[in-house]
């Protein structure tokens, strides 16, 4: 028996099947059907037993008490609304059992070869229209104490609906990654799966992987592995940050930011040292509690993010904006073609979405002339910029250096990690000090020694560290190593003290252990009875050298980076002179 939808006449709602006699072969029966019809509800009975079922997606289906009457929906009649306890649970559940969890990135692509791939939608625009409303709505239920209301529940048509209002509500919460009018594409049959899918999931965890993960693969699938960027690995990230060392009152700014990797994990570092001051406990920072204010005014004030590409910027936004509770300064403009910044900025609609960003970051210039965008004044830059590509225009190439060969002439292309790493360090302030990712070609190939003579004028170099050769796989295998430098500066008046010398020490290590396999995978540390270990989060460990992660590893290339930093009394370690200008 079939009893269909108010909303659709055709698409079953009810399907009652009386034949089978035993339990067992009626739910096997009524999963069969569901499944081929799509309809939320099943009954069996043989007449003096009964049994109601709400499908939540293909494989799982949910005792309920009752059948919804005709002027109730399936949820009023669920008996428990789920809180975000209820996922804290399921996520404990997990690890108590030792089960290996599925990677949010592994769903998402089996939601697209069974789903999305026959849906008529872009991919990557309705899963990040999904994650984001799944992060409002867990942040919401959080602060008000409310039921989530991501949830596969009620008709296709009721939930299509539900889903709608509540992205509605996070677009009006977190504006300037999605246009105000925009929807939910997806249909209401091809939305029920999805959020099937993703509601068990909890996306706010302790370190961005979870949800990291997920926007590499739907933005690599597009435009960033075209240019030769790829999302910079979280390990690598927190590496960067904790030997550059940002405090409060500084900025950082990323220039070619992917995912906001760096500026989230620097203001996660800033935000340590705040609470501390506060004398306040942490537990981890991609939370749903509301800041305390100093954080959300550091945000506000002093991190930024560049990137050309269109779809990195608002996942950028987005994680800035959800971690930064509101705040966020990562603009959609091309960091190499500084002169072109006022045509871009007089656009209404690029106003309207970076505009507040947009007046904070002039503020930074050296200059105030009106179209003066080479100098700033930043105290920190992190960066992986794109390995891959040439530049050809004349008129960008004309600014730059090392765009022209040593008897003046323009050459008539120029790798663009070259021009990257002059461009980098027209940000910083005398005293700044940089973090940029680049091909190890760049660091012995004798056709680069003009390159190396280029950084050593200006600045100090503070440190090279050799990444293992797996680190940027599947996407490529270039060998890459990361560069610290300070820039020379004399006057206290003006920064950070970094007095120039011809010799000096210089910090060098190479990462011995590997994190990501040759396949791609992430390699996971163990205990030593053999299980994967987790940190006080219930998250896996990736295994690595560079740091030590919570006191469950050793010390690794960071902190003896920092004990270097220490004996060389460099300005921006605890215990070395403070220098900097009030």
């Amino acid at each position: 028996m079939v009893v269909f939808d108010a909303d659709r006449p055709t698409v079953p709602y009810i399907i009652v099947e009386v034949k089978q006699a035993k339990y067992k072969d009626g739910k096997e029966q009524l999963r069969s059907y569901t499944h081929a019809t799509g309809a939320p509800l099943a009954l069996w009975s043989n007449g003096t037993l009964a049994e109601v079922w709400h499908r939540k997606n293909p494989n799982y289906f949910m005792p309920i008490h009752d059948l919804p009457r005709a002027d109730q929906t399936i949820e009023q009649v669920v008996d428990q609304p789920w809180t975000i306890q209820k996922l804290i649970e399921l996520e404990e559940e997990r690890v108590r059992e030792g089960k290996s969890a599925k990677s949010l990135r592994d769903l998402i692509a089996d939601m697209e070869d069974e789903v999305l791939a026959n849906a008529g939608v872009d991919v990557f625009e309705e899963v990040f229209k999904l994650i984001f409303t799944k992060l409002y709505d867990e942040m919401t239920s959080f602060r008000r104490g409310s039921a989530l209301r991501f949830r596969n529940q009620n008709t296709a048509t009721q939930l299509k609906t539900a889903i709608q209002n509540l992205f509605d509500e996070a677009k009006k919460k977190w504006p300037g990654v999605f246009l105000e009018d925009e929807r939910i594409r997806l249909s209401p049959d091809h939305l029920q799966v999805c959020v099937g899918s993703l509601e068990e999931w909890k996306l706010f965890n302790s370190n961005l992987d979870v949800i990291d993960d997920a926007f590499e693969y739907l933005v690599s699938k597009s435009s960033k592995g075209e240019k030769g960027q790829y999302f910079t690995p979280r390990w690598v990230i927190d590496m960067c940050v904790k030997m550059m060392n940002p405090v409060e009152g500084e900025t950082v700014i990323d220039t070619a930011c992917g995912s906001a990797g760096f500026t989230v994990h620097a203001m996660f570092h800033v935000w340590l040292k705040i609470i501390a001051d506060m004398g306040k406990q942490e537990n981890h920072l991609f939370t749903m509690e509301e800041k305390p204010h100093r954080c959300i005014e550091y945000v506000r004030d002093n991190v930024f993010a560049i990137d050309f590409d269109e779809k990195s910027v608002r996942v950028s936004r987005c994680l800035n904006l959800i971690a930064g509770d509101g705040e966020t300064n990562v603009l959609h403009l091309n960091t190499l073609d500084w002169t072109k910044w006022d045509e871009t900025a007089k656009q209404d609609e690029w106003l309207d979405t970076y505009g507040a960003g947009w007046r904070r970051l002039r503020k930074l210039r050296e200059s105030t002339r009106q179209r003066d965008y080479r100098q700033f004044q930043f105290d920190v830059l992190m960066a992986n910029p794109p390995f891959a590509g040439e530049i050809k225009q004349s008129d960008m190439l004309a600014p730059y250096e090392l765009a022209h060969k040593k008897d003046g002439k323009l050459d008539k292309a120029v790798d663009r990690d070259l021009l990257f790493v002059e461009r980098n360090l027209d940000f910083l302030r005398p005293g700044g000090r940089m973090a940029v990712v680049l091909p190890q070609g760049r660091f012995n190939n004798s056709s680069d020694q003009r390159l190396r003579e280029f950084i050593m004028e200006r600045c100090r170099v503070l440190a090279v560290v050799g990444l293992h050769p797996n680190t940027f796989k599947p996407h490529t295998g270039t060998k890459t190593s990361v560069l610290f430098v300070q820039k020379w500066n004399d006057d206290p008046g003006v920064g950070p003290l970094c007095p120039k010398q011809k010799d000096y020490n210089i910090f060098f290590a190479t990462q011995q252990v590997e994190s990501v396999d040759n396949s791609g995978r992430k390699v996971y540390r163990r205990d030593d009875d053999g299980t994967f270990m987790r940190d006080k989060h219930g998250h896996f460990i990736v295994e690595h050298d560079l740091f030590n992660h919570e006191g469950l590893t050793r010390d690794g290339i960071a902190e003896a980076f920092e004990e270097f930093a220490r004996a060389e009394k460099l300005s921006f370690f605890p215990g070395a002179p403070s220098t900097r200008a009030a």
